[in-house]
Order: structure tokens, then sequence, then C-alpha cells
């Protein structure tokens, strides 16, 4: 269902971009006068807008049906806290315990590898001289 409403939704959508562009505005009256008028004949005097104007209506009420169909058919819950809730229940593993042994020693295990008192000290250095400021 949601697949089909999705090509209802796209179908008419397209449709809809092809007749508002093949449609003419209200300006292109004035061109008629003049003799540019003459490709629009083949629905009759003011026959185009009709016939154009009312499909276009008609896609609009499709198009916005499909959409709101679609919504309806795809709501998920609206407050996001129940559905990451929701989606963690859905996706508990289970992790198994490690064995402390398999780990290795304890950090307190380790002896020390050198202290603060073994480490030597470094030379002092001289002052580096300051330069004159003017």
């Amino acid at each position: 269902m949601n697949t089909f409403l999705l090509v209802i939704n796209i179908f008419t959508a397209v449709a809809m971009i092809a007749l508002i562009l093949v449609q003419h505005g209200k300006g292109a009256d004035a061109g008629a006068s003049f003799g540019g008028g003459g490709s629009a004949t083949v629905f009759g005097a003011g026959g185009t807008a009709n016939v154009l104007s009312k499909a276009t209506a008609w896609l609009t009420v499709v198009f916005f049906a499909s959409s709101l169909a679609l919504v309806y058919i795809n709501k998920k819950s609206t407050d996001p806290l129940k559905a990451l809730e929701k989606q963690a229940q859905n996706q508990q593993v289970d992790v198994p315990q490690a064995d402390p042994a398999a780990l290795g020693p304890a950090p307190s295990d380790i002896p020390s590898a050198a202290t603060t008192t073994d480490l030597p000290t470094p030379a002092p250095t001289a002052p580096t001289p300051s330069l004159p400021t003017n």
C-alpha cells in the first residue's frame, strides 16, 4: 500500500508540474490581440484555461490526499524518547561476562618500573640574557 501511494504521489506531482508549465498566464491574453494566440484555438476560445485549470485542481486534490495518506501510514510515535526506548528494547543483546583470569594481572600486581627518586635530575641552566628595550 505504501509503495502504491508513493507511486501515485510522484505521478501526480510530475503531472501537476507539466500542466502548470503548459498553462499560460493572465498576461499572455494581451499578446493574442496582436496575433500570438493562434495556438490556443484547439480547445476553443478560453477552453484551454478551463480544461487545464480543472485538471490541475483535481491533480492537486489527489496529490494532497496521497501525501496525507502516506503521512498517516508512516506515522511513528510523536514522542522521540518513546521511540528510542522501543528501538533499544528491540535491539537488546546479551553480552557475555568476561573471565577475570583471562584479562591478565590487575594493575596492583604489576611492579612499578621506576619511581621519581630513581630519575636523574636535570642540570641547572644558565639564565637567558634579556634584550634591551627602547
